[in-house]
């Protein structure tokens, strides 16, 4: 696995030399572009254009990725194509049709020591397939901290250099970015996928992950993508490899920092950084692929960790605040009425828009001074959204079996949330372990069957739940079963989203009724 990588280096005079041949005038220095040749070309992947874009489009053609919403960010692998190109295929064919024109890449340092994340110099950067310019932003980054502009630093030069497709370097004048292959290996997917884009590559040396993700926080915009370039565990026996890289993805798709940061991942310092900018931006993770160099390359007693991952923004509130401010408003006369008078209101549904009378999913929640009071819901769409509000108000606040029925003197102390359901859908998992990878920590509502007994927790519930095998043990328990039934065969786990409003909340535009 020694060929998994390769070198870079700069053509800045290649010009000169040429026109010095050919009897012309060398171009002045203002004219001369810098240019970051392919190191790994011919090494990690194939150097001819012709066969670089076969196994591309094989890849791509093989990926069997459902389209996800909103896309924001990618974690690909950066081994050599052979061993990672399958799994780097599953987060690019998502990009297949989408407009980003700039796009961020995030790589380890494999072979330079220096201080802070060095972004790239150039003004083009090549590969077999063409050349991409690189984006405006990556001046505007390097002016910056913790970022730095490129320049010479101590570079250990791997063992291939020597064979690497580009020039050497004169001594001294190696920069972070020289020979890595991290960043490298991820644009040949992105000119095949995007055709048109601007780069920004970035190399991490030691630096404050928090610090890189608030510093381009403000910096990405939705034709901007992020891509984060790592493996996970390096040359471990194939089943430790899989139980070390379980726990890695696990805490990853939870955008649990600590956990995160003490998982094995040659791009860890990059992956933590998306990560706080995930939280910042309130992304969500979704698992694409799995697969370590075992499976693809077939030698199981020393292996190397891939996984695809996408990051997604939230989605657009299907219900503006004045909608919000009129459910919200029934909820709470039907409450009030059904403690105070045993009945629910009389309601006109047509004083009601057409999305509010679709047929949909919905919980109403009650709770008192924060601590929970009644929650009743319908999972699947069985009626008006609107109705479905008042039965389920009502529900909560008479028939919730965990308590006694509100009374008269709690109406005015109880806050009501809202929470509409998309339709649950099946998720398809191969072993217990892949269910709790699959799982997306506060997104996911998750209906759990057990033989004939189900439940289920709303997306809120990771919040006071957040481990994912504490949450299906809790869930397990709630359907009448052992902590332990779901990892048992047969189990049938179905997921969903849900849209989430409360009195409180600014979005609704209103307060609870007592304030």
């Amino acid at each position: 696995m020694l060929a998994l990588a390769v070198g870079l280096s700069w053509t800045q005079g290649t010009a000169a030399r040429a026109a010095e041949k050919a009897g012309a005038p060398a171009p002045k220095p203002s004219e001369t572009k810098r240019v970051r040749e392919p190191a790994v070309a011919g090494l990690f992947y194939p150097k001819a254009k012709a066969e670089l874009e076969a196994m591309l489009d094989r890849y791509l053609a093989s990926a069997k990725t459902a389209p996800v919403q909103n896309l924001r960010a990618l974690v690909v692998p950066h081994a050599g194509y052979r061993y990672s190109g399958p799994t780097a295929a599953h987060g690019y064919k998502l990009l297949s049709g989408s407009s980003f024109q700039t796009v961020v890449v995030l790589a380890p340092s494999h072979y330079a020591a220096f201080e802070g994340a060095c972004v790239s110099g150039a003004d083009e950067f090549r590969t077999p397939l063409g050349a991409v310019p690189i984006a405006p932003l990556a001046r505007e980054l390097a002016k910056t901290k913790p970022f730095v502009p490129e320049a010479p630093c101590r570079v250990g030069r791997p063992q291939w250099a020597m064979q690497s497709s580009r020039p050497l370097p004169a001594a001294g004048a190696d920069t972070p970015d020289t020979w890595e292959h991290a960043d490298e290996v991820q644009v040949p997917f992105l000119q095949r996928v995007l055709k048109e884009f601007a780069l920004v590559p970035i190399v991490f040396g030691e630096v404050d992950p928090a610090e890189v993700a608030r510093g381009l926080a403000g910096r990405l915009d939705e034709q901007t993508l992020l891509v984060t370039s790592s493996d996970l565990s390096h040359y471990h026996p194939y089943d430790k490899a899989k139980e070390l890289d379980t726990a890695c993805v696990r805490a990853l798709c939870a955008l649990d920092v600590e956990q995160l940061a003490r998982q094995e991942a040659c791009g860890k310092v990059p992956i933590l950084a998306l990560l706080h900018l995930a939280r910042l931006k309130g992304w969500t993770a979704h698992m694409l692929d799995y697969r370590n160099s075992g499976d693809t390359a077939g030698d199981k007693s020393g292996v190397v960790g891939y996984a695809a991952v996408a990051f997604c923004a939230p989605g657009k509130s299907a219900f503006p605040p004045e909608d919000r401010r009129a459910l919200l408003k029934l909820a709470r006369q039907s409450v009030t009425e059904v403690v105070t008078q045993g009945r629910l209101p009389e309601v006109q549904g047509d004083r009601f828009p057409a999305r509010l009378a679709e047929a949909k999913g919905c919980f109403v929640t009650l709770t008192k001074r924060g601590a929970l009071r009644g929650c009743i819901g319908n999972i699947m769409p069985q009626g008006p959204l609107w109705t479905a509000v008042m039965e389920n108000a009502r529900s909560a606040a008479a028939r919730d079996f965990r308590f006694p029925p509100v009374q008269k003197e709690e109406v005015d102390k109880l806050e009501i949330e809202i929470s509409v359901l998309t339709v649950p859908q099946p998720l398809a998992f191969s072993s217990p372990d892949d269910l709790l990878a699959k799982l997306q920590p506060h997104r996911d509502g998750v209906v759990l069957h057990l033989g004939p007994r189900s439940a289920t927790y709303l997306p809120q519930v990771w919040e006071q739940l957040p481990d994912k095998t504490t949450f299906l043990n809790s869930l397990a328990q709630k359907a009448g079963c052992a902590p332990d039934e779901w990892r048992k065969p047969g189990v049938k786990v179905m997921t969903y989203q849900v849209e989430a409003f409360k009195e409180a909340d600014p979005a609704a535009g209103t307060g609870s009724a007592n304030r």
